[in-house]
């Protein structure tokens, strides 16, 4: 099986995650993990796709959220596009391929919205099979650090989908 992780990540906790999802299937699979900006418009070779990214008033960002992150808040970085424009240009599954979605979200206020959810839906219209739920991992505020625990979370997340997969 070859995966393939893309993800979108401000403060870098979001990447924390995809690294950590990447090292747990790499134990038993060919696995490739990059950044929202260098990923490429097919996954034609892929058996199995996993895109997390954090989640902006209460989907995944735009432009003007990754914006608002560097001047309100204080994040070091906004990649060009997020992941919703990455999935605009994807192009549509040509055979069954399995796809996930996960995102990282403050604890604390508990708000509604998910990245993860918004990319499971349009992971689904593109014709990906979408049948394993989604995940998401917290941080505190909007910075982070991530809470204690959710990088090993993370890893049996990722076994669990590889072995469902």
């Amino acid at each position: 099986m070859r995966v393939l992780v893309v993800y979108e990540s401000l403060w870098g906790n979001t990447e924390k995650v995809a690294r950590a999802i990447a090292s747990a299937l790499s134990e038993t699979t060919q696995v490739d993990v990059m950044d929202v900006d260098s990923a490429p418009d097919s996954i034609a070779g892929y058996d199995l796709l996993m895109v997390g990214g954090p989640t902006h008033a209460f989907s995944m960002s735009r432009a003007s959220t990754r914006r608002g992150a560097v001047t309100q808040n204080g994040a070091p970085f906004a990649p060009e596009r997020g992941i919703r424009e990455w999935l605009e240009g994807l192009s549509p599954a040509t055979k069954e391929v399995k796809a996930v979605a996960f995102d990282t979200r403050v604890n604390a206020p508990p708000l509604p919205g998910s990245a993860a959810k918004a990319a499971r839906r349009r992971l689904r219209s593109l014709g990906f099979d979408t049948s394993l739920e989604e995940r998401t991992f917290r941080v505190h505020g909007y910075e982070g650090p991530l809470l204690e625990g959710e990088l090993e979370k993370a890893a049996r997340w990722a076994r669990a989908v590889s072995d469902a997969g």
